[in-house]
């Protein structure tokens, strides 16, 4: 498995991917935020968007939000964020997922920060064990709503 920076001629796969990944926890093909899964190419320009890849094959990708990108939402100055952590529901299991949110830690380090934060829906039980399992701790001092019906709730961890 490789991990690198989507290349542009992939968003759209990228974006397909991400709406498949999250079909279970969105509202179907209506639910605006789906429209934001969509949209790879925004979220290559607003952060930093990674994909795991075996050979040809996307397995999943993940976006990075470096200083100063807009997708950050819970993270702290001194933090680390990433967003939209998406594995293929037929390559679960294989340690996609665990290999990009540990790329977003290298590049949170890489950019001075100490620490790394991120929400999540509390339903997203199997993105929470790769999140424990890599040593972060839930953190409800930074849940939050952003749509009402909507609870996020989030992690933390400290490098």
């Amino acid at each position: 498995m490789d991990i690198r920076l989507a290349r542009p001629e992939e968003h759209a796969q990228v974006g397909e991917l991400t709406v498949r990944a999250y079909a279970a926890f969105t509202l179907g093909p209506a639910d605006p935020y789906v429209a934001v899964l969509r949209d790879a190419a925004a979220r290559a320009a607003g952060g930093e968007l990674w994909v795991a890849v075996d050979g040809e094959r996307l397995l999943g990708n993940v976006t990075y939000c470096p200083p100063g990108s807009a997708f950050r939402e819970v993270s702290r100055a001194d933090e680390g964020e990433f967003r939209m952590l998406a594995v293929d529901p037929a390559a679960r299991g294989a340690g996609a997922g665990t290999a990009l949110a540990r790329l977003c830690e290298d590049r949170a380090r890489a950019h001075g920060a100490v620490g790394m934060a991120l929400s999540t829906l509390a339903e997203m039980t199997d993105a929470h064990r790769i999140y424990r399992r890599l040593g972060y701790d839930r953190d409800p001092s930074r849940d939050w709503s952003p749509l009402p019906g909507v609870e996020l709730i989030a992690y933390g961890k400290r490098f």
